[in-house]
């Protein structure tokens, strides 16, 4: 059976960078280029004027920026899904997509492979953080090795065992189906501790509960360093 079709908003001020991205994901049979943007204004009044199953955004566009179109997308269509795509890969950039409720974030001059992966992973309902994030991550963890929690924070960890464990792979840059195998659960049991974290910590994704975990101490210094 055919996937149904993809449905962009592909949001870039580069025309030629615009063309060549939208030739190469038309290629694609379950993708299609259904509006194109120039600015952020522009993006966020075509968002309104038909549906859309992704918003592509590149972050260094003219106007409003795409920080703020992103935020103010997801304000008036919280459904719609959002992948940043940008040529810078800084810590506070990341921190302000999250922020602005992106659901993913590839830096351009990725294989068209991955952006392709990127975008139906995100369509089907998770989210994508390249590896820069995922070092970003990483790093945040192995600061806070030299600050540990307090006893007072170590208290207040809603958090069991298991799922502290769970989380620490997910800072790691685990899928389900990794934390799974590493584990020796089921993938659907996996699923359902990530449900229970993610309301726990009161966080929209996987990567906000990586973020938090680390600025509240949550997972013990020998799960983010067993070596």
């Amino acid at each position: 059976m055919k996937p149904s079709t993809i449905q962009i908003l592909l949001v870039e001020d580069d025309e030629l960078f615009r063309l060549g991205l939208s030739t190469r994901l038309q290629q694609e049979d379950d993708l299609n280029i259904a509006a194109e943007a120039e600015d952020g204004e522009m993006a966020i009044e075509l968002a309104s004027q038909q549906p859309f199953d992704i918003v592509i955004l590149d972050v260094g566009l003219p106007g409003i920026g795409g920080v703020e179109a992103c935020r103010q997308i997801k304000q008036q269509h919280p459904q719609l899904p959002v992948l940043a795509l940008t040529s810078h890969s800084q810590a506070p950039l990341i921190a302000r997509l999250i922020e602005a409720q992106a659901h993913g974030y590839c830096v351009k001059g990725i294989p068209a492979e991955s952006l392709i992966l990127a975008i139906r992973s995100v369509v089907a309902g998770a989210s994508w953080w390249d590896t820069t994030a995922t070092r970003e991550i990483q790093a945040a963890f192995q600061q806070e090795l030299a600050f540990p929690p307090t006893l007072s924070q170590a208290n207040e960890n809603p958090l069991t065992k298991r799922e502290q464990e769970i989380l620490a792979l997910i800072a790691a840059g685990k899928s389900n189906q990794e934390i799974a195998t590493m584990l020796y659960i089921a993938p659907g049991t996996v699923r359902v501790h990530v449900h229970t974290i993610l309301q726990k910590l009161e966080v929209r994704d996987r990567t906000q509960a990586a973020i938090l975990a680390i600025q509240k101490g949550f997972v013990p210094n020998e799960l983010l360093n067993p070596n």
